[in-house]
């Protein structure tokens, strides 16, 4: 496999040109904290070096030699513990947590940046940190003061890792059908008993101790989600003692292989503690839901991010390859020349690029949002701020996994049939990027989010916020001299139209017509992440102009690429636009007997 190396000229450009990192760092909630552009350099060089020296070395690995089970014991990877005690040594779990906790309180902007490096470098290894940082997120805004302090701190320092226990057999995305069962006890604790599957990183060697957090009833709790409650069942008590949590299976999975995807028992009296795994609860009776989606929300956004990250390393590889494999002569040439040469490589390599770059810069836009919602001293700005962020989550976790499976299929087919032969490695991301849509919600939940919560609940109004915002971006290309910003400025004005115009029709059909406006939520989702990105890149376009003499070679790159994506992508929104417009009857035409 290719050798990574993460792109921080680009990350950085991103963070002072486009995400506001200044504006950041100028919050006082930041400014203890230094995180000004010199830090983020610092902590974004010694991150590319850690994951280029230490973590991707190990991607292949993992995906050869896979976490193994026996007996209910879980060992992962060759190299993956040592891996992580090198993590945890230099505090990268602990990055963008609080420095009450032993964390570096570090924006959320420069936490994504570094996380991005993580799933590039090797995504089965980055699973567990994501967990323990969605882990860390739900016990900050729901835990009790005793909770925080006996669990965080050894959750920020990575000493423990954390889990999110959700899924069951027969309740996948609608944790209505949660049966797990949560029994008081006379000393206020309480035991559960129940199987959640799919659970990341659920058992394994490379920490101390593994918290788990639990979806679970009461035997009084009402049906569907009021009666699901939020608890803490960690694999070790305090006292030593081995909880009744007890590793069943592996699963065997199409990729990410190294990452062990557990299923887990409750209640077996398998441990040392008697039957039922020992528990507290998290906040009030019938609020888990509510609380866990606290560390969902955390990990939609962390999974964009892997979306992200696995469209930058498939772009990697594919054009390392493209510079050194010879075949056939380009158009015009007299002899034969590395496919890099080809046009339709080329455009491949540069459609690769663009998705990473555009998906890139909206993610790092949106962090951006976050860290201003959380440290903005008006709570006016505040909450609008955190209204935009919320906006933006769906949209960054469905595009940028999507577009994830387009980027490293263009990667496999930059390879030609070496591509299909594993030993060339194309072939991992694409199986490894094929289970982004789908957990921690799939393209298909997070575009309902999209459509119900984020946009019925307004009329339209947050969205078209946006639109104003990009229109602002054409304008100022529109003025430009150069004809490509002038074909961008088209490009964007067109996909506005398109934009609105699904908007329109999401809200006209939300209440008289809701299954059609949400047979068209996917495409409103894919549309709305090509027009924000392209936005994205335009403000890209405009900021390279800006850049000093010795930058100008990055600059001129930036520009093409933008331009290529405005060009080659942007105009997928009119295709969209029509498939949400004129394609919903036929979405519900055919009988479900008809399947």
């Amino acid at each position: 496999m290719s050798d990574y190396n993460a792109p921080v000229k680009d990350m950085m450009f991103v963070l002072e040109r486009l995400a506001g990192l200044d504006a950041v760092a100028a919050l006082p909630a930041y400014r203890d904290a230094g995180a000004d552009a010199e830090t983020a350099a610092a902590v974004l060089d010694e991150c590319a070096r850690f994951t280029r020296e230490v973590l991707a070395p190990l991607d292949r690995t993992g995906d050869t030699r896979p976490s193994t089970w026996e007996q209910g014991a879980v060992r992962t990877t060759p190299g993956f513990r040592e891996a992580y005690a090198q993590f945890t040594q230099g505090g990268w779990q602990g990055l963008q947590h609080p420095q009450e906790y032993g964390g570096q309180g570090l924006p959320k902007i420069i936490g994504a940046a570094c996380n991005e490096m993580l799933n590039s470098s090797n995504l089965s290894f980055a699973l567990c940190p994501l967990l323990t940082d969605g882990a860390i997120e739900a016990l900050l805004t729901a835990g009790s003061q005793q909770q925080k302090s006996r669990f965080l701190p050894r959750l920020v320092s990575g000493e423990w890792t954390g889990t999110m226990n959700l899924t069951e057999p027969q309740a996948g995305s609608d944790l209505a059908l949660v049966r797990t069962r949560a029994v008081p006890q006379d000393d206020g604790s309480y035991r559960l008993f129940g199987q959640k599957i799919f659970i990341t990183y659920g058992e394994h060697d490379m920490a101390d101790n593994i918290v788990h957090l639990v979806l679970a009833r009461l035997p009084d709790a009402p049906p569907g989600v009021k009666g699901i409650s939020l608890f803490i069942a960690p694999k070790f008590l305090d006292d030593g003692r081995r909880n009744d949590v007890w590793c069943a299976s592996l699963e065997h999975k199409l990729g990410i292989k190294a990452s062990p995807t557990a299923v887990l028992l409750y209640g077996e009296d398998k441990g040392e503690v008697g039957p039922g795994a020992v528990a507290e609860m998290v906040g009030e009776p019938g609020r888990g839901l509510e609380f866990m989606f606290i560390m969902m929300n955390a990990a939609r956004y962390a999974v964009g991010m892997q979306g992200v990250g696995l469209a930058e390393r498939a772009y990697q590889h594919a054009a390392a390859y493209a510079r050194q494999r010879v075949q056939s002569r380009p158009p015009g040439a007299r002899q034969s020349m590395p496919i890099v040469h080809h046009p339709d490589v080329r455009r491949m390599l540069m459609g690769m690029r663009a998705l990473a770059e555009g998906s890139r810069a909206l993610a790092l836009y949106a962090a951006g949002l976050h860290d201003l919602g959380i440290g903005e001293a008006d709570p006016e700005v505040r909450a609008q701020h955190t209204a935009d962020y919320e906006f933006l989550v769906p949209i960054v976790k469905g595009f940028s996994t999507e577009i994830s499976l387009e980027a490293s299929s263009l990667g496999v087919q930059v390879h030609g049939g070496m591509g299909f032969i594993e030993e060339t490695g194309a072939a991992q991301y694409y199986r490894d990027a094929r289970i982004l849509p789908i957990y921690e919600g799939t393209t298909a939940i997070q575009a309902n989010d999209l459509v119900g919560r984020k946009t019925l609940r307004d009329a339209g109004a947050l969205a078209r916020r946006f639109a104003a915002r990009v229109r602002d971006t054409r304008q100022q290309l529109a003025q430009q001299q150069q004809p490509g910003a002038r074909v961008m400025a088209q490009r964007l004005e067109q996909a506005l139209g398109a934009y609105g115009d699904v908007v329109d029709f999401i809200v006209r059909s939300g209440a008289d017509s809701p299954a059609a406006a949400y047979a068209g939520s996917v495409p409103y989702l894919m549309l709305s992440g090509y027009l924000l990105a392209a936005w994205q890149m335009g403000r890209a376009w405009l900021a390279a102009g800006e850049l000093p003499p010795e930058q100008q070679e990055f600059a001129a790159a930036k520009r093409a690429t933008a331009e290529f994506f405005c060009a080659h992508l942007l105009p997928r929104c009119g295709a969209l636009r029509d498939a949400v417009l004129d394609g919903c009857d036929s979405v519900m035409a055919l009988p479900a007997e008809a399947f």
